[in-house]
């Protein structure tokens, strides 16, 4: 472990850029801290924190001068390794064909400056979809293979973490370049940082740092401790799968739908979330064409539609789906949970639906089943 003062943090923006990397981490912006380029260190959210709640989001300037003192915001790092949208192909008329122009558009090299347990938890879920199967996902294997992530261990949980429960944070356990630990004590300002890889350690040898002493190992280690005792929710995981499956017609589902709008907040400010569609679009002249691949949300209507018709016409019945998938079938899919416990969903749902609580709910009325049951045996 090493200690780089707050003096010179700046200097590890130079060395990225200088080793090629484009920067990008949290700015505030528009009322809320979101991801976008950055130049130094200067342009991070120094001194705001954020307060959560269900459907509610709010910026707090403190009086302490932290560098990554929130928790998280409407964006998430897929963003960057699966871009919102993204031309698949181009092709112009040939006589009575069409030739298929070539993209000269070359793979930006990313260092990912800020990533959080759960997204870094995020971004392995990520990998296990695009890279761990047969097909490789090409856009997103090329910008992985080229980042560099540096993480933060949390110190600032919000009012809809429930990182713990999902056991993805908020202490950064890998895989990552460097990890951060923030510290603010007194007049002392400086992070602990730990280098995870080769790339980490190149970059840290021109940074100027100096060793971590035990007391500065301590402290580190409480503040994890601090956080994790802090998470502004809890989710119980327990036999979470089966619990799903066997509630597929609980009529939490009908009481949800009629607060859901369908209106996609959920999918799109997920971490994890990956459905996308396909649109083919022709300039006026019908010379040139192309096929776009832009993010989807498995809330829209078109989403489910085949030939004859809607898979799943109802709120009900796209709710169910989403959090179903992201708590249970995703684990027979990908071995793991789609949920990270960020808690976006529930800050960024117009209506405050809580995740955490539809679960509880539908377990609650499941444990008085099994209860009422083994009375009526006895």
């Amino acid at each position: 472990m090493q200690i780089v003062d707050r003096k010179s943090f700046d200097k590890l923006f130079d060395v990225l850029r200088d080793s090629g990397f484009e920067v990008v981490g949290p700015i505030v912006r528009d009322g809320a801290i979101v991801y976008d380029h950055l130049q130094s260190a200067a342009e991070l959210p120094i001194g705001w924190t954020d307060r959560q709640a269900p459907g509610s989001y709010r910026l707090i300037k403190q009086d302490q001068a932290a560098l990554f003192g929130y928790a998280v915001g409407p964006h998430s790092w897929k963003k960057f390794l699966l871009p919102p949208t993204h031309r698949l192909w181009r092709s112009r008329r040939s006589g009575q064909g069409f030739e298929i122009m070539a993209d000269a558009e070359k793979t930006p090299r990313y260092a990912l400056i800020g990533v959080r347990a759960c997204e870094l938890k995020a971004i392995e879920v990520q990998d296990k979809v695009f890279l761990g199967g047969l097909f490789k996902e090409p856009v997103y294997k090329s910008r992985r293979e080229k980042n560099f992530i540096v993480a933060v261990n949390c110190n600032e949980p919000g009012g809809n973490c429930f990182c713990r429960s999902m056991q993805t944070g908020p202490k950064v356990a890998g895989p990552f370049d460097l990890a951060l630990t923030e510290v603010i004590q007194g007049d002392a300002h400086y992070f602990i940082v730990e280098a995870g890889s080769e790339k980490g350690r190149a970059v840290m040898a021109d940074v100027p740092h100096r060793p971590a002493g035990s007391t500065e190992m301590d402290i580190g280690q409480k503040l994890a401790k601090q956080s994790a005792a802090r998470m502004g929710r809890t989710l119980d995981t327990a036999d979470i799968k089966q619990l799903l499956y066997r509630n597929r017609e609980h009529p939490r589902w009908d009481d949800v739908a009629g607060r859901c709008l369908a209106c996609t907040n959920c999918t799109l400010v997920c971490p994890t979330c990956f459905c996308t569609t396909v649109e083919d679009v022709t300039d006026l002249t019908g010379e040139q064409a192309e096929r776009r691949r832009r993010w989807d949300s498995c809330f829209t209507m078109d989403f489910s539609y085949i030939h004859g018709g809607y898979i799943r016409p109802t709120v009900k019945a796209r709710y169910r789906q989403w959090m179903t998938h992201k708590l249970a079938s995703w684990i027979d899919q990908f071995g793991t949970s789609g949920c990270v416990g960020c808690g976006r969903c529930i800050t960024w749902c117009p209506v405050g639906i809580d995740i955490t609580a539809e679960a509880a709910a539908i377990r609650a009325d499941s444990n008085s089943a099994k209860t009422d049951n083994m009375s009526r045996n006895f």
